[in-house]
């Protein structure tokens, strides 16, 4: 834990889009049950994916500066990097507590240890992460409020174990706090307050106190920089304005609305599965651990699956469908393919002659 860590733990409801009332009612019964402990202060806010980069909800969750849970209806790797593209940035913590197919992944993760490990120093990282810790749960995880109940308690109780919070708490109390020590310790409080307050007493989950801004679905790439190698294919590949670099000359989504709705083509195309649409109905894509364009997934396609398409031809066929919606000519493979891309399918086809059926 770290030296600056408060000993309430800040939690941050995501909730789902839509008005789903099973997920409406998770969400209600988590928030009502953690508004009655000590030590955790709960705080709501609309989709994760669907504030814009003004919105309140993002502005709260920068302001927070203690150890951090935030519960959402996305993957673990979709919540912790769509965070970080907004500026909320901390030491990635375990959780016990994981979606089915998140734990199947873990189990196969294991059992190629070097594999994920090369790929995991591959990337570039993040950059300014603080002396914190950041914890990511996916609301898939499971349908009982008492099991995240549960792991929040948890986390809550070693927060407060740390002897780094109580000195921190202690070392102002009775004195003169400084301005930041009061943000950091009083501001959770009036979160809560006012949600207690709303309805003149209760606490509530009424939509105008935690839908205070209209949001919309939204659609665009969010970048796993622990995968991200910095190679700058996406930004050959995409020709509608949707990547940039950073004052670094690290790649980022510089222009997410010009994103094409529906569109995944850069995703397929990345080396690194490192670009995530969090709302894609293939899970590898949508931010679940695994191969977006791997050869496993070219070897399927090769025997008859996915039409016999590699996933190169359906990024490319995806792109020009875009092309031609917004009046455009469709380019096929003469823009934005690198060699690599071109030799890839002879390769696939060398690797399977070598392999012994």
């Amino acid at each position: 834990m770290s030296a600056t860590t408060t000993s309430t733990l800040t939690v941050v409801i995501s909730q789902a889009q839509g008005r789903n009332p099973t997920k409406r009612r998770l969400e209600e019964e988590i928030a009502q049950t953690l508004l009655a402990e000590p030590g955790i202060s709960v705080t709501l806010v609309p989709h994760l994916y669907d504030m814009p980069q003004n919105h309140s909800g993002l502005q709260f969750l920068r302001e927070v500066r203690g150890d951090l849970v935030v519960l959402g209806w996305l993957y673990e790797r979709a919540i912790r990097w769509t965070l970080d593209r907004a500026g909320i940035r901390g030491r990635l913590a375990e959780t016990l507590l994981q979606a089915a197919d998140e734990a199947d992944q873990s189990d196969d993760d294991d059992e190629s240890e070097a594999g994920s490990d090369s790929q995991q120093a591959a990337g570039i990282g993040s950059v300014d992460i603080p002396d914190r810790d950041l914890w990511c749960i996916d609301f898939r995880a499971s349908e009982q409020c008492q099991d995240f109940v549960s792991e929040i308690r948890r986390l809550r109780d070693s927060v407060q174990s740390t002897s780094a919070a109580g000195f921190d708490l202690l070392s102002w109390i009775g004195g003169n706090p400084s301005a930041e020590q009061l943000q950091r310790y009083l501001q959770p409080a009036r979160q809560l307050e006012a949600r207690r307050n709303f309805d003149g007493g209760a606490a509530t989950l009424d939509d105008k106190a935690v839908l205070p801004e209209d949001t919309g679905r939204r659609w665009y790439p969010v970048i796993d920089y622990s995968r991200c190698t910095n190679c700058m294919e996406c930004i050959d590949f995409c020709l509608f304005g949707v990547y940039g670099v950073d004052a670094l000359d690290r790649i980022l989504v510089e222009q997410q609305d010009s994103c094409k709705k529906g569109c995944p083509a850069c995703s397929r195309v990345c080396p690194a599965n490192a670009i995530i649409f969090p709302h894609h109905k293939t899970a590898a894509i949508a931010g679940a651990d695994g191969e977006v364009g791997g050869l496993k997934i070219d070897l399927t396609r090769l025997f008859g699956g996915d039409e016999g398409e590699s996933a190169l031809e359906m990024a490319v066929k995806e792109r020009d469908r875009e092309l031609i919606l917004d009046g455009r000519d469709a380019v096929g493979m003469s823009v934005g393919i690198r060699q690599r891309h071109r030799e890839q399918m002879d390769q696939l086809l060398a690797d399977l002659d070598a392999l012994q059926f």
